[in-house]
Order: structure tokens, then sequence, then C-alpha cells
């Protein structure tokens, strides 16, 4: 007998073979039992850094996981460690639908050349979490001492003040002597925090700022001066060079022609004084302008009353003219004369003796003389009655 199929009987093997072709698709693709999660994972930062990565371990299954974790693929000088409730760990087990989360900390060493590093957070045989760091820079595993102007210019009596760092390169905090190499007669100091430091100690791969403040000799000759400073510790030193540029000094005398510092003048006449403006530095004057300080009423004048320029080691005379007060009572009275320039100035005082007009003496004389005639006349007149 011969038994006809429906239509459709005829598809069934086609739609099994579909079946179970999706089912085997569909557990090819299903997603991972175990998966490791970082945010940042590529990063730049300088030698010498401490990276701490935030590592998360999800468990996408029904079952607890158990994951052995390791680092791979990072340089022998550089080290890590894997914590996780204050504890170093190697293995963790993660609940089913959960997930936990493990500190991975990374110490970039400071000798390490610029660069890209990839290395890997693995847990064996489930997931793999890739890595990459980025040294922004060439590592140095030394102590550093710069600055960013190294020569200054200005007068013997300038002080001279330099900004430096000086950074600790090294894995260890240092504590660092501060010296320098100065002629006899200057005077160098150096300042950390606003203070006045002879060392100072710095913590590993940080860096301080030093001030650096010269002061040579008021008399010193123009020209360069190249100063030696040292930063040092028992293990490692780092020196830098400063030039101070010196124009020369500036420095001034003035006194009178004859040496003598007093005069005597009548009230309400003057007196005309020779005066010596010696130049006695190193570099040139400009514009020395004359002044005076006089009691009230007085008055002091000068020809001439500026001098353009005086070269080093030279004089120049000049005259005051000093009026005293018509009202002025006898005695003794200081008139003080300046020589400045805005880089120094000189001042010497004058001793000037005020006395009475000749004219009053002579009216006293009168006086008596018309006295001593008057009781003469009387006496004669009414003397012989």
């Amino acid at each position: 007998m011969h038994v006809r199929l429906p239509k459709t009987f005829h598809y069934f093997p086609s739609l099994l073979f579909c079946f179970f072709s999706f089912v085997a698709g569909a557990k090819g693709h299903s997603a991972p039992s175990l998966k490791l999660y970082s945010p940042y994972t590529d990063i730049s930062v300088p030698p010498g850094q401490t990276i701490n990565y935030t590592v998360q371990v999800i468990n996408n299954s029904n079952t607890i996981q158990n994951a052995d974790l390791s680092v791979s693929g990072l340089p022998r000088s550089w080290t890590h460690s894997l914590t996780a409730g204050g504890w170093k760990i190697h293995r963790i087990a993660v609940l089913p639908g959960n997930k936990e989360t493990v500190s991975l900390q990374v110490i970039v060493p400071l000798q390490v050349n610029k660069g890209i590093y990839r290395f890997t957070v693995n847990a064996k045989g489930l997931a793999v979490l890739p890595l990459t760091v980025v040294i922004s820079e060439r590592g140095t595993y030394k102590t550093e001492f710069t600055t960013t102007q190294s020569n200054l210019e200005g007068a013997a009596n300038t002080t001279f003040t330099f900004d430096a760092k000086l950074k600790n390169g090294t894995a260890d905090t240092a504590l660092y002597a501060l010296n320098a190499g100065v002629p006899p007669g200057w005077n160098i100091t150096f300042k950390a925090n606003y203070k006045q430091v002879a060392s100072v100690s710095i913590d590993p791969n940080q860096t301080k700022d030093i001030t650096i403040t010269i002061n040579p000799p008021d008399q010193i000759p123009a020209g360069t001066y190249r100063i030696p400073v040292m930063a040092s510790t028992n293990e490692t030193s780092a020196g830098l060079e400063l030039d101070v540029m010196i124009t020369g000094s500036y420095s001034m005398a003035l006194t009178t022609t004859n040496g003598l510092l007093s005069t005597d003048i009548t009230a309400g006449d003057f007196r005309r004084m020779a005066m010596i403006v010696t130049n006695t530095g190193s570099a040139p004057l400009k514009n020395v302008a004359l002044h005076f300080k006089a009691p009230t009423n007085w008055d002091v004048t000068f020809d001439p009353k500026k001098i353009d320029r005086l070269a080093a080691g030279q004089t120049a005379q000049v005259f005051a003219t000093i009026k005293a007060d018509k009202h002025a009572i006898a005695g003794d009275y200081m008139a003080e004369i300046m020589a400045q320039t805005p880089e120094t100035t000189s001042k010497t005082e004058l001793r000037v003796s005020v006395g009475t007009s000749m004219l009053w003496g002579w009216m006293g004389v009168l006086v008596i003389f018309i006295a001593l005639g008057s009781v003469f006349y009387l006496f004669n007149k009414y003397g012989r009655r």
C-alpha cells in the first residue's frame, strides 16, 4: 500500500538541519563567562610615575568563576602588585552574575626610555585585558639643577637674584647641601620656601624652587664673573654656572676745594664757595644734580646746576652761593649740600657762622656818642647852678 505523505513533510530534514545549525551558532557566539574591564587602557605618564588601575572581574555565567590573575609583558625594571580587600592576591572567586574589583599598581622606574609599553592582565584561560602606557620623555636617575636665566647685568651695588629648580631624580629622599664658589668679598645666600637655607630635603622625583641671591663688593671692577653653584649629597650632585656682569661701581665724593667745611657770613648777606665733585667709582656718572638743605629763609644756588657726565676718576668744580636770612640771629648754622644721581648720592655738611651787620655796630657806637654828648651838654648847662 502506498501512503502519500503531506508535501510539507519533505521539508522536515532541511528544517531540522537549520535548527541544529542555529543552536550551534548561538553557542559559538554566546558572551564569555568572565570579562576583565578597566576604563583607562591607554595612558601617558612621565618617568618615575606610579599608576593605579581599577580592574573589574565580571562573571557573566550561571556558576561561580575562579580566576587565576597575573600580569605579563611588563619590562623587568617595572614593578607591580595586584590587591583586593587590602590583600595581595593571585586568585579571585566571583559569584554568578556578579563582579569583583581588583587594584593593580604599576610603578614606572625613573631610568626608562621614551616610548610605548604594552602589557596584559590575565585571568588564566578565561579573559585578557590589554593595557598600554606611553612614556612621554626619557627618564634619568640623577639630580638636575637648572635655571631659565643664568646671566644678569647690573652695577656693583646691585643685588643679583636667580631663580633655579633642583630636581631629585633618584628613588630616595635626598638632603642636598648647597654651596657656591664665590670670590673673596662676595656674599651669596640660598632660599627655599622663602627661608634662608644651607641645605634642602627633596622627595623622590620631586622638584624644589631655589632662590639664589648674590651681592658683589661695592668697589669691584667692571667685568663678567662666573659663579659655580653646586647641590650635592653623598651619592649624587648637580651644578650650574651663573654669570654676573658688572657694569661698574657707582660712588662719588663731595667736598670743598680747600677741604674746610666751615665758613662765616653776615645775616642777609651771601657767601660763594667752590666745591669739588669726584667720581670715585668705576662707572661714569650721568646727570649729577645738586641739592641743599638749609635753615628756613636761607637760599643756596649752584653754578652749574647739573653735571651732565662725569667719567670714573674725574672731578668737576661747582660753585655754591649761600645766602643767609637777613633776620638770622648771630650763631652757628648747618647747611647740607648733596650731589645725587639715580645710582648714588654724596652729602657734605657746612658749618656757617652768622654775624650781625657792621652797620648795626656803627649805629651802636653812634648811639653811645649821642648819649655821652647829651650827658656832657646837660652837665655844662646845669652843672654850675
